[in-house]
């Protein structure tokens, strides 16, 4: 397990948690910002995943920087109807 995330399940308790990279998305229109690469705890026995506190608070940090922070890239969106 990397520095800094559990091994232990927040939510059962058992040990061996992983961390996976997932993509979020937050706002949505001219304030949709896309983050990738977001480490998430895994846990394989009861299928949990979450942030750690850690993690919400540099997501916080990119939220309020995202002027300097992002990248500027055109994306497809199809509307599910």
């Amino acid at each position: 397990m990397k520095a800094g995330f559990p091994t232990r399940c927040d939510v059962c308790g058992t040990e061996g948690t992983r961390v996976r990279r997932v993509t979020r998305t937050y706002g949505k229109g001219r304030d949709l910002l896309v983050r990738e690469n977001i480490p998430a705890v895994s846990c394989p026995h009861c299928g949990a995943s979450y942030l750690t506190a850690e993690t919400l608070h540099q997501i916080d940090e990119i939220k309020s920087d995202r002027h300097k922070l992002a990248l500027k890239r055109s994306v497809e969106v199809a509307n599910f109807a």
